[in-house]
């Protein structure tokens, strides 16, 4: 071992090649069969971004920045988001391991509970609030054209039906991505233009002709779009070991920041500019007052309806699912279940009233408060201390030298959280530095930490 960091000097890791791999059969080893090529990869992660909450975020920005601004926030929000997920997805593509086993190099077997329930939390309440959305959408069309009125009928079918698909793994995954992204892009391309059509004077007078600023509360905007995806970006191992060897680092960085900048960038500015003309945040009346074509109607909140899926099946299940499987050692199948039931249990219809916008903001702000902090505990360990190299056995050896909890990544992750909760407007970017430097000192310093360093 290097006796100045953690670097293993295990060979590189080589999985071996499987010919096929069945529908719902995943698991925590490392991955042997990689399903998805670059365009593949790509088109996923453009489904699984159409994100309702980024509605929210761009209404919560209204009066704070003019529309250019709000532009420039979230593409630079969006780039940080593409370095961010190209470095923590690092080991998850070379290895083929997930999130809860890259995690234990720095936390431990034990202690990845820790950054694995600040991961499930928000990803459970986002799969709550985005299925009530979707069913919303459901029932609005179900009104129009039957007549049948019945939210709560809905959103229990709905997030059953959402249950079912999250059962077929990353195959299914792949393939509703892959397919719902081309008509994802058309009814983004067609709700800007509608709203642009509709609400083009009010815009201008209340969105562009105002001075906004490129202070504070710019990169403030920035964080908070990046805040989105900051659960994505702890978690990204889970999706980057199913994407086949051959690209670098900066195609992956480029692979996730076009990817995400799209539907980023029309959702955020269509909450921003629609909640900026009338005042409404809803986007179930958003999208029904843009839209005076009945047909055309019914086709957009079906969209927002078949967006939540290809959302909630990336971005809200793999994640708490693989991290139940880790926990309680449960079959992936089994974990789905219980993640769709625990949504039930986060009163989403409390999320979508008219003053939730600005409680979504804070939510965002404060769940990053602690995710920017295990971000950088694990990017530090995975690039600085163990030089991109990991003993894979040990990982996996519950009785190694990663058993038990690595107090280090503890206590840098809540000193890192600490500051950004001080500073709760740049929380995710007021992390970094204290958690990652925290972790890195202590790695070297503190006796109890040298057997992490195996």
């Amino acid at each position: 071992m290097n006796n100045e960091n953690c670097a293993s000097e295990t060979p590189d890791y080589t999985e071996p090649e499987v010919l096929g791999k069945a529908a719902g059969a995943e698991s925590l080893a490392p991955q042997e069969n990689r399903i998805m090529g670059r365009l593949s990869y790509l088109l996923a992660w453009f489904g699984g971004c159409v994100a309702i909450g980024t509605f929210a975020m761009g209404s919560s920005i209204v009066g704070t920045l003019n529309l250019l601004q709000a532009s420039v926030a979230i593409a630079i929000g969006c780039f940080v988001i593409g370095i961010a997920l190209a470095l923590n997805g690092a080991a998850g593509y070379k290895y083929g391991i997930p999130f809860m086993v890259q995690a234990r190099s720095a936390f431990g077997f034990t202690g990845t509970r820790f950054p694995g329930l600040v991961r499930a939390v928000p990803a459970i309440v986002w799969y709550g609030f985005q299925s009530w959305i979707g069913a919303a959408a459901i029932n609005a069309v179900s009104t129009t054209m039957f007549g049948f009125d019945n939210l709560v009928f809905y959103f229990i079918a709905f997030q059953f039906l959402q249950i079912g698909l999250s059962i077929f793994g990353f195959q299914g995954i792949k393939w509703l991505e892959n397919v719902g992204s081309v008509f994802i892009l058309f009814s983004l391309v067609y709700m800007f233009y509608s709203v642009i059509n509709r609400y083009g004077d009010e815009i201008t007078t209340n969105l562009v002709n105002i001075e906004g600023t490129w202070g504070l509360p710019f990169w403030g905007a920035t964080m908070l779009f990046l805040g989105i995806y900051s659960t994505m970006m702890l978690n990204v191992s889970d999706y980057s070991r199913e994407l086949k060897k051959g690209s670098s680092a900066g195609m992956l960085t480029t692979i996730y920041a076009m990817s995400i900048l799209p539907c980023t960038l029309f959702m955020g500015l269509i909450g921003l500019m629609v909640s900026g003309a009338t005042g409404v945040s809803d986007p179930i009346q958003v999208f029904s007052s843009a839209v005076d074509n009945t047909p055309l109607l019914i086709i957009t909140l079906l969209f927002i309806a078949f967006a939540q899926v290809t959302t909630n099946v990336l971005n809200n299940v793999v994640p708490p699912t693989y991290i139940l499987m880790d926990v309680f050692k449960l079959p992936f199948r089994t974990a789905t279940i219980i993640v769709g039931v625990l949504a039930f249990g986060t009163f989403p219809w409390e999320l979508v009233k008219e003053e939730s916008s600005s409680g979504l903001q804070v939510f965002v702000q404060t769940y990053s408060a602690f995710l920017g902090p295990i971000f950088s505990v694990m990017v530090v360990d995975y690039f600085i201390l163990r030089q991109r190299n990991l003993d894979i056995a040990k990982l996996y050896d519950e009785n190694g030298p990663y058993r038990g909890v690595n107090y280090a990544a503890i206590g840098a992750s809540l000193l890192g959280a600490a500051v950004a909760l001080s500073l709760p407007v740049m929380s995710w970017y007021a992390s970094l530095i204290p958690a990652g430097l925290s972790y890195y000192l202590m790695m070297l310093h503190l006796p109890a930490c040298k057997r992490f360093c195996s």
